[in-house]
């Protein structure tokens, strides 16, 4: 194909009109209008050195710039031309779009600098810019990387991230804002962490880039603050790389809006809102007038609701716990819900497959009671947005389902303080289960509620998810009294759960633990669907609901024994009531970690986000928090869902990308 010379004119007539559409959209929203200019950038940037590429295929859409000032206001920011015709440079400008379309077309490669991702041409201004007016996808070009100076800001570690996946790549549309993404899209396209992409593969990889690239800017993706690849790591933990290939453009933006507000949520700081209280049903603000009688009408009266378990009542504590509160509900709810429940359902296609046919049998809720079906749960809100679906887990990044699990540190608290005001001697054992979300915390509270009332005591921390036996490594050291996994439901009160001490024998008795009641939970929950409250949390776009309910919502509580002197038991009322009523805050007060830092100084309150992601031990804890390596394989998945290091681990092809 070639075109002549009245057509090229034709060409650069419709730049010129964009060109001046894109220089008062600058000066409108305060934007400089012209590309960036390198020099000016640098000028006050330290430059690590510099990397002499070659020629390669440098992506269109991530040249920004130019390197010097020369004749920068000749372009507007996206280097279409604001120039008029019958001048040097428009003249220039039409004769390399003949040569574009001519039997040559533009072979000579233009010679530019990259520099945080970024491109930013030396020589080649108007090639770059006849290309662009064509929406051509790349243009070859001999670059010269400039390397920043590392540093803890997060786009120079984004960078150095993007240096490593390039290594492995060698495209630069594999870029990302955040670091550690590169190996969640390694383990999403079924890779492993340390894997060279072939040259086919970046074939591949490029025109499914260029498709999502085009459904992506059609939604606005052009406004918002992150990479095209950003999007597409979103999309790849719903659909897979190969429907992104196969679909049409229409059903890519189809299936790109089931995403978009996840996608929406990568621009704020924190993409999860932390509910800790039950969403009561505000009457007063609804009635009187039409608005407050369509919002109450628009609740529904009856509910059907799915519950989802991994495993049977009979071969899991956790399960049992959850199924005693489905039968909670039901008993209280009575006819206003229809409640149907499966066990043994395999995370991946299976519950992927089960959800599917519970929507089809017009489920209107689901309940996932454990954190492996989060990604059947995903799914299933991508393709049936209306349907409420909640996930047990903690602190999920998913706006389309909602999480849920329990301050069961309130509890912790308690049992500290009981252990601290019977121990005789203030050494008092401690067995966690996994550094997962929340076990900090747990582990804090229970010192802190030791201190208080044994100024002296001192907490030896074991870990059940490592090699060894924590039972019998404290009771070799003499240890009488051990707070041990909570019990699961009040009616399993056996030996050793909660707060125990060692008899004579050797032998256990449990004093007191706390214990989740998850059928209260349940009915609150399902209250507030009724009542509007699921949909007063709904207005928080972008954000992932996180319930995380504890002693106020009767969500959790704590069984006694025999054994707990009455005085005791008494100061374990008063600290249940201001703990529901938040009179008392377990972390409000002086707080020291182990390395002697001040993490509270006494005047302030921790935020519920700062509880959920503590990753530190107080002072008078004695031990660690286990490595990923030290953890047995049976405790790994869930750390990779759920553990306080999550960001830190390479993602590995198995998992569910987070």
């Amino acid at each position: 194909m070639s075109i002549n010379r009245k057509e090229a004119l034709m060409q650069y007539n419709k730049a010129l009109k964009q060109g001046r559409k894109t220089y008062k959209e600058c000066i409108l929203h305060g934007r400089y209008p012209y590309p960036q200019i390198l020099d000016e950038i640098l000028s006050n940037t330290m430059s690590m050195g510099q990397v002499d590429l070659g020629v390669i295929e440098i992506p269109i859409d991530q040249i920004t710039g130019i390197k010097t000032e020369g004749r920068s206001s000749a372009f507007a920011e996206d280097f279409m031309p604001l120039l008029e015709l019958d001048t040097e440079f428009s003249d220039k400008w039409i004769d390399l779009c003949i040569a574009h379309l001519g039997d040559e077309g533009i072979r000579d490669p233009i010679r530019c600098y990259e520099y945080m991702g970024r491109f930013y041409v030396q020589e080649g201004n108007k090639r770059v810019s006849v290309l662009k007016s064509y929406g051509a996808p790349a243009i070859p070009g001999y670059v010269i990387r400039l390397i920043p100076m590392w540093s803890e800001d997060p786009a120079v570690l984004a960078y150095y991230d993007f240096l490593n996946a390039y290594q492995m790549t060698g495209l630069y549309q594999v870029r990302f804002t955040r670091p550690g993404s590169f190996g969640k899209l390694q383990a999403a396209l079924g890779y492993e962490s340390d894997h060279i992409w072939t040259e086919e593969e970046r074939r591949i990889y490029s025109a499914g880039y260029l498709y999502f690239r085009e459904a992506f800017y059609k939604l606005g993706g052009k406004n918002l603050p992150v990479t095209v690849s950003d999007a597409l790591l979103v999309w790849l933990k719903v659909y897979s790389f190969d429907i992104l290939i196969s679909s049409s453009p229409a059903e890519r933006i189809k299936k790109l809006e089931t995403v978009w507000t996840d996608i929406k949520g990568l621009i704020q700081a924190d993409p999860i809102s932390v509910n800790t209280e039950v969403q009561e049903d505000k009457k007063e603000n609804l009635e009187p007038g039409f608005w407050g009688r369509f919002f109450k009408a628009s609740q529904p009266n009856r509910l059907k609701i799915a519950f989802f378990n991994e495993y049977f009542p009979n071969e899991s504590d956790w399960i049992r716990a959850h199924d005693l509160g489905r039968e909670y509900l039901e008993a209280v709810m009575g006819e206003q819900v229809e409640v149907q429940s499966f066990y043994g359902v395999r995370p991946g296609k299976e519950a992927e497959e089960a959800m599917e046919k519970a929507v089809e049998n017009g489920a209107q809720v689901i309940f996932a009671t454990t954190p492996p079906l989060i990604g059947a749960c995903r799914k299933t809100a991508a393709k049936y947005p209306k349907v409420r679906i909640l996930n047990c887990s903690i602190s999920m990044p998913y706006s389309g389902v909602r999480t849920y699990y329990s301050r069961i540190y309130e509890g912790k608290f308690i049992m500290g303080a009981i252990a601290g005001a019977i121990s005789r001697d203030g050494q008092i054992g401690y067995i966690a289960g996994s550094p997962i979300f929340g076990v900090p915390a747990s582990i804090n509270a229970f010192a802190l509620g030791a201190q208080m009332t044994n100024p002296g005591a001192i907490i030896e921390l074991r870990w059940s998810c490592v090699e060894g036996e924590p039972m019998k490594s404290l009771a070799q050291e003499k240890i009488e009294l051990i707070s041990n996994q909570e019990i699961p439901t009040p009616d399993r009160m056996r030996e050793p759960w909660g707060l125990c001490q060692m008899e004579k024998d050797g032998s256990y008795t449990s004093l007191a633990s706390p214990y989740w009641h998850w059928g209260n939970f349940y009915v609150k929950l399902v209250r507030s669907i009724f009542s509007g409250g699921w949909d007063a949390l709904s207005s928080q776009k972008g954000k992932a609901v996180n319930y995380w309910w504890g002693m106020h919502s009767q969500t959790i509580g704590v069984l006694l024994g025999d054994g707990i002197p009455s005085g005791v038991r008494q100061l374990v009322e008063i600290l249940q009531k201001g703990i529901a009523r938040g009179s008392i805050l377990p972390f409000q007060r002086l707080i020291r970690s182990q390395n002697g830092t001040v993490q509270n100084d006494g005047h302030h309150w921790f935020s519920p986000e700062e509880i959920l992601h503590m990753n530190w031990l107080c002072d008078n804890v004695t031990g660690k928090i286990p490595s990923y390596e030290e953890l047995l394989p049976i405790a790994q998945p869930i750390v990779r869902l759920q553990g306080i290091y999550r960001e830190q681990l390479n993602p590995e092809k198995e998992d569910t990308i987070l």
